[in-house]
């Protein structure tokens, strides 16, 4: 199967500036999802990006940067289906599925990805995801005008039931979309039969705040990953 690993990375955000060249354990942040699709079985990886700075950045680490993204999908309302169509159609070449890889995720591992083209066959895309575990939405609350806790109908059977007890949920993580062709041409990530990528929470983090991204050097330099 071939499958194009596609990285996005616009130099323009307003959570944390920079965010795609941020330092994270004396790398860039960008460096972490390049230096692991390298590795894995993905064909061919690519940086979709605005930015020179990270275009020559992630020549220089091994990925290819073959085109500089559009500036009317590099806005911090573009779709990412916008900047993967418009990847394809600028490489004119034949792949059977893309792999999205969003430099957020700095901790899914090469296996996360090899798992994740295995999962493809049969299906139109693979997604990852963690357990919510004792963020279960069977636990929270509606708060109405007069400031009550309110149950929704989905809620638990009793208060602080066991977490064990309650039907396992999860949540995509971000960290992994993989979908072939012909379901990105119509403009989905998803499609109607889509497999699951159970991932731990601890590669599982996705940075997308300061608060995030101090998580994440505090994990590194803890040597907890």
């Amino acid at each position: 199967m071939k499958v194009l690993g596609i990285i996005p990375a616009r130099g323009g955000s307003k959570s944390i500036p920079g965010k795609n060249l941020v330092d994270l354990g004396g790398r860039p942040l960008i460096a972490w999802t390049i230096e692991t699709a390298l590795n894995s079985s993905l064909s061919r990886v690519i940086v979709s990006t605005d930015s020179s700075a990270i275009a020559q950045l992630s020549k220089s680490l091994g990925a290819e940067a073959p085109f500089m993204r559009p500036v009317e999908i590099s806005t911090d309302d573009a779709l990412s289906i916008d900047v993967v169509i418009h990847a394809l159609d600028a490489l004119e070449e034949d792949f059977d599925a893309v792999m999205l890889l969003q430099p957020t995720s700095p901790f899914r591992l090469r296996l996360d990805i090899d798992n994740a083209i295995a999962l493809l066959p049969g299906a139109d895309s693979v997604i990852s995801v963690e357990a919510v575990d004792g963020m279960h939405p069977a636990r929270m609350k509606f708060i109405d005008d007069q400031g009550y806790l309110v149950d929704p109908p989905y809620a638990e059977e009793i208060e602080n039931m066991p977490r064990q007890k309650l039907t396992p949920l999860f949540i995509r993580n971000g960290a992994i979309y993989l979908t072939k062709i012909e379901l990105i041409r119509q403009r989905t990530f998803k499609g109607s039969r889509s497999k699951a990528l159970i991932m731990p929470s601890s590669r599982s983090l996705n940075i997308d705040s300061e608060f995030e991204l101090a998580i994440a050097r505090s994990l590194v330099d803890g040597g907890l990953l």
